[in-house]
């Protein structure tokens, strides 16, 4: 990690019409750059306004501040371009953004510095939950839904999602890109960070005020931007999760289903007629389960070459993976289809010697639900080559990284 002195950073103040709080927001950033130089351990503080489209005065206003570097979109790009366009304009190794409302203390830059210096993160958010936020309660309560969804789907906690004060290290945003341009570029942003293993977020809880001016966000309509996004974030990034959370559902009432008929035939050896619809519907649950399964280990392997990086290893994505090895799928299928062979045997017999079948309908729907399965497993199989094939050729077209050092060869004597 580079020294403390060497360090510098760009504060992003994203704004859209914004001529009510623009002017004191830049003042108190302007005042609270001593403070970040020594208690976040930076050296410069540079400021850059991006005015989005705005209609009104708001970049009129930020010009009137020398010290300040003012971008203008002629039309409204998004919330996210807007910062986006800051951190390229900037020059610090450490970028971070704030709204331009009000609503956040510029001061916090300093602890949010100084934690990941400390923590040695790559993202450091500054949490609105805590006892001196000001939020209004259906955002808490938004805010809260979110952070719950986001640490189901990537297994580390957060508090805030969507806060509007954050700093990065600048190096890192390759691995954060590509970001939506919206409203949606934090929650997006912390689902990237939290489902990325090798990215580290920590949060530092700091107080929040009521805007100045009128709110730009939608509670209904960019709440379902954010669901949306987080749900695309985890698809992209782990998408097995999902997957096998979907599986472990439908696998379950695929046995409540079946739960009945199964009972009924161990313990007297026969099925009951009405039975067939229940059978029927655990078959179908089944097959579901079986595609589930297969998509989470191809979807993963894709995810892996799209990011390039090895397959994840490790929790229950890990142990379905190395379930489906190529001498555990060659197995599989070969059980199911001699399973499926055993099962319609007797009426594969009785046909071949009369021409007909008196075979009883349930082991007709058993045969055909292991050929299934088998179809499933062998579809996998081909598109799991597939990706292994791609996988090769990305290594031989990778360029060959010369040696740090070379050593002449020693002549003898």
């Amino acid at each position: 990690m580079a020294g403390a002195s060497s360090q510098s950073l760009t504060i992003v103040i994203p704004a859209l019409n914004e001529e009510e709080a623009i002017g004191s927001t830049i003042e108190r950033c302007l005042a609270a750059r001593p403070h970040i130089q020594q208690a976040g351990h930076v050296g410069e503080v540079e400021i850059v306004v991006v005015s989005d489209g705005s209609t009104d005065r708001t970049e009129e206003i930020a010009r009137r501040y020398q010290e300040v570097g003012v971008l203008a979109f002629q039309r409204n790009r998004g919330y996210g371009a807007a910062i986006k366009a800051g951190f390229a304009h900037g020059r610090g190794t450490l970028v971070g953004f704030l709204d331009a409302d009000g609503t956040c203390d510029p001061r916090v830059f300093a602890d949010l510095c100084q934690a990941l210096e400390k923590q040695d993160a790559d993202v450091a958010i500054g949490s609105r939950m805590g006892p001196e936020s000001e939020m209004p309660r259906i955002r808490a309560l938004g805010n809260t839904l979110f952070a719950w969804m986001l640490g189901l789907l990537s297994t580390r906690a957060v508090g805030d999602t969507a806060s509007g004060m954050r700093v990065l290290r600048r190096d890192r945003l390759p691995d954060l890109y590509p970001l939506p341009d919206g409203l949606h570029f934090t929650p997006a942003m912390s689902a990237r960070v939290l489902i990325e293993d090798k990215l580290k977020l920590v949060e530092v809880p700091m107080p929040y005020a009521e805007r100045v001016g009128r709110s730009k966000l939608s509670v209904v309509r960019d709440g379902i931007r954010f669901f949306r996004v987080i749900l695309q974030a985890a698809m992209c990034h782990r998408p097995a999760r999902p997957l096998l959370a979907l599986a472990g559902g439908l696998g379950l009432l695929a046995g409540v289903a079946g739960a009945a008929p199964a009972a009924l035939y161990l313990r007297e050896g026969r099925l009951e007629e009405w039975m067939i619809y229940r059978i029927l519907l655990a078959s179908l649950l089944t097959t579901g389960m079986a595609l589930l399964l297969c998509a989470a280990v191809v979807a993963e392997h894709v995810s892996a070459l799209a990011y390039r990086r090895a397959p994840r290893s490790a929790g229950v994505t890990g142990l379905v993976r190395r379930l489906f090895t190529p001498r555990g799928r060659l197995l599989g299928g070969l059980l199911l289809l001699a399973g499926a062979l055993l099962v319609a045997w007797p009426g594969v017999v009785e046909y071949v010697g009369t021409g007909e079948v008196s075979m009883h309908w349930s082991r007709a729907v058993l045969a055909a639900q292991l050929l299934v399965l088998a179809g499933v497993l062998s579809i996998t199989t081909f598109l799991l080559n597939m990706t292994s094939l791609i996988r090769a050729q990305q290594a031989e077209r990778a360029p060959v990284e010369p040696p740090d050092r070379i050593h002449p060869a020693k002549s003898r004597p």
